[in-house]
């Protein structure tokens, strides 16, 4: 079966590739060899490798740049999405299009279910959420947060980064949500894949933290298998001191119950899947 992933450069992308089962052929394609937003290119794709499932990793995330690059955001976000979705519905083609907690508001006090309100807050989250219309009701639409990974740029390499360069370090600590890493991601996007679901789902890994939570527990598993050589002094802020282009919502805990049942098992708990990443990134040097 043949498996078409857009955005195969990014952290998604590659983990995707590392984790595809082995009766998947894939066709990885990065956003240099296709552009969604090009309809003639994501058609002539189709016409070449004709997939009989399309995995949409490709996503403008830069949430802050986009506030000034609204344009460019809603092409890759919303209008590539439409070109992938005519393109997989002409094809008879699954599609699963990867979107964001941050197609809410954050001003929930409980986990948001598939069907609570959506009122981004900022261009990314609108943008995801116009992708999520595009793609159409034949698609499955996967919500997650707070992604990382042992590649690229983010979260967790941008804090060992900065552990390693000095001895006190301010994160966020009113801002909560569950951080998920990308193999754990794609090991439940591959599984869902296979099924005939559609509509909205929410997969992020378990458990719940804030930004702070999640940079003391980087620091801590770091140095305890000797990634870091020492730990630092974390302190605890509230967002209006670390003020940013576009606005974040407080809580982003998503509802995970329909995945649950669907994968017939819950995601594993953040922090033990921040440690996989973290020896990971150790073995990778």
């Amino acid at each position: 079966m043949k498996a078409l992933i857009t955005g195969a450069n990014g952290q998604l992308g590659r983990a995707l590739a590392d984790r595809a089962p082995p009766n998947i052929e894939l066709i990885p394609l990065t956003s240099a060899q296709l552009d969604i937003s090009n309809r003639s290119a994501v058609d002539a794709a189709f016409s070449n490798y004709a997939p009989s499932i399309l995995i949409n990793a490709a996503a403008y995330t830069k949430v802050d740049a986009a506030e000034d690059m609204s344009e460019l955001a809603d092409r890759v976000n919303h209008i590539g999405v439409a070109h992938l979705a005519h393109a997989a519905q002409r094809s008879g083609a699954r599609m699963v299009q990867i979107s964001t907690d941050f197609v809410f508001d954050g001003m929930a006090s409980s986990p948001y279910r598939t069907d609570a309100p959506t009122a981004p807050l900022n261009v990314y989250g609108t943008t995801k959420l116009a992708g999520e219309a595009a793609a159409g009701g034949d698609a499955l639409i996967i919500r997650t947060s707070w992604l990382y990974s042992a590649y690229g740029n983010n979260f967790v390499a941008t804090m060992l980064r900065l552990m390693r360069e000095r001895t006190s370090l301010g994160v966020v600590a009113d801002q909560v949500g569950t951080p998920t890493s990308a193999h754990s991601l794609a090991d439940a996007i591959w599984k869902l894949a296979a099924s005939d679901i559609v509509g909205v789902l929410h997969y992020s890994n378990s458990g719940v933290a804030s930004w702070y939570d999640f940079a003391v527990a980087i620091m801590e598993e770091a140095v305890a298998i000797g990634l870091l050589e020492q730990a630092i002094e974390i302190v605890p802020i509230v967002s209006s001191a670390y003020p940013t282009p576009a606005k974040r919502p407080h809580f982003s805990v998503l509802d995970k119950s329909d995945t649950t049942e669907a994968l017939g098992h819950a995601p594993p708990h953040w922090r033990a899947s921040l440690r996989d990443v973290l020896e990971a990134i150790k073995s990778n040097g």
